[in-house]
Formats: structure tokens, sequence, C-alpha cells
């Protein structure tokens, strides 16, 4: 793995270990909030923690220092631009239905860049992250070890659109905007992006399942049998698509395995990087 670059000479800190890196993105600059997760060997292997379509650095909560603590890796989490306290999304700004395209093809490409991350990185995302992910490592297989994905969208359902209908409802009439902007430098920034999108009849037709076909990064795909937000057809569609899909359906478990069955999720990847480093 190579070095990693002191970036904190050219972007401030923001405190408990959090800095901002200064990336080009579509001929615009843009703060990217992120935090390193150390083990104790500093030359270990590094997984890259991508957040859901409302997250943020702050919502994973203790996940990532757990993944790591288990696994002996390093851990690299960071939120997207209009998350948390990276860039947030510009007044005027829509969001089309590259947007996930556009994080894994051009934003995590400049990032890993800055940060000196060439050589072959673990991913770990979860929903839309979990797709970024996927895509990532589809256009980039040589730089990725191994992914990791937590209830993953690789197609538009009919569950989704009326989960997510349902959420944009509580934002405007509960007290869903307060609680999300304890995570967020500009809460409507993120919300407003995230829903703007998936409920734009454009965005029904979005499905990346073509892209993965020759994917051949080892991927674990982890599910909860009660997600709300898609059903177990958006994880056994990826295992269709080759040998080197691993599948976790978990009991008792909504869209957030690391929240609703932390444990069993983690026992999962810690069998999953073990079964992959042996080989």
């Amino acid at each position: 793995m190579q070095a990693r670059v002191d970036t904190q000479t050219t972007a401030p800190a923001l405190g408990n270990g959090r800095y901002l890196v200064r990336l080009p993105w579509r001929e615009r600059d843009v703060d990217i909030e992120y935090q390193w997760i150390d083990a104790i060997d500093s030359h270990a292997p590094v997984v890259i923690f991508l957040h859901e379509g409302l997250g943020s650095i702050d919502m994973w909560k203790d996940f990532p220092a757990q993944v790591c603590k288990a696994t002996g890796m390093r851990g690299l989490v960071y939120s997207r631009p209009a998350y948390g306290w990276s860039t947030p999304r510009g007044k005027d700004e829509q969001w089309q239905p590259d947007f996930m395209h556009q994080q894994a093809h051009e934003v995590l490409p400049e990032l890993r860049k800055a940060l000196g991350l060439q050589a072959p990185v673990w991913l770990l995302g979860h929903s839309d992250g979990g797709s970024i992910a996927l895509l990532h490592a589809a256009q980039f297989p040589s730089s990725v070890t191994g992914s990791i994905v937590l209830a993953p969208h690789v197609m538009v359902e009919d569950i989704s659109v009326a989960s997510i209908t349902e959420a944009a409802k509580a934002y405007q009439t509960t007290n869903l905007r307060e609680k999300l902007a304890r995570y967020h430098a500009d809460v409507d920034s993120a919300f407003g992006g995230w829903a703007g999108i998936w409920l734009n009849p454009e965005f029904r037709a979005w499905n990346i399942l073509g892209e993965l076909r020759d994917m051949g990064t080892p991927t674990l795909a982890i599910q909860g049998l009660d997600d709300e937000y898609g059903t177990l057809e958006q994880i056994r569609s990826i295992a269709r698509l080759g040998p080197h899909v691993s599948l976790l359906e978990l009991p008792q478990c909504g869209h957030s395995p690391h929240r609703d069955q932390a444990a069993q999720a983690i026992i999962g990847i810690q069998d999953f990087v073990q079964t992959r480093r042996q080989k």
C-alpha cells in the first residue's frame, strides 16, 4: 500500500480527527470531509466506507471502528459532496440519473488520488454507497481488492419509491429534518438531493446490472429480510452475475444491517475478508 499523503497542511481540520480535502470536480472545487481509522499496523490494507443516501461520517456511528478492529484494516470514512460537512449542493443544483456514477467514476478516484490511495483497497458501502462501491469496482477492477455492500441498489423498485415518498412526507411533517440536521451542515442539501433524484420519474429506468456483468471483484452482499427500501432481488441479482459474489441475508433486519444486526454483519464481513486473504 502506498504511503498516505498528508493533506492537513492544505486543508483545514474540523476537530475530532476530521479534515477537509479540496478536490477538482466538474469545473469547480469541492471540499470533502474525511477521517482515518487507524489499525495497529500502519501498513494494513485500507477499507473505504461509503455512506447511505442520507448518511455522513457521523451516521456510521462506531461501525467503521468495529469493522477495522475485526479485520485488522485501516479505515477511511468520508462524506460525499452535499453531505456532512462536505461542500453542499448548489442552490439550484439538481442531481441527474447518473449521480451515483459521478461519485464512483469521478469523485472517489479524485479522493483516492489526493490521499495517496492508488494501490488496491477494500470498499464497504451502504445503500446508495453500496451501489457506488459496485460501480467503482466495476470501473476500476485492478484497484479494488474486494467489495462489501450493505443493502445496495442495482435497480429501482416500487418498494424503494414508496418508502422514499413516505420519507419525503415525514421530512415535511415530523421532526425528521431536525434529527438529520445533527449530521449535516446543510440538511436540506442532503435530503433534497437524495429525495429529488429518487422520486424523479426519469430515474425509474436506472439499472446497473449490465455494468456489473463482467465484474470480477470478490463481493459480499448483505441485506435484511425486512428491508423497507428494496427486495432481496437487489442482492440476488448481483449473485447471478458471477461466481465471486457471496450473499448474507439477515432475519429481523431492515435497510441498515450495520445497525439492525451489527454483530452478525461484522462476523460475515470478518469471515469474508479472512477467506479472501487466504486465497
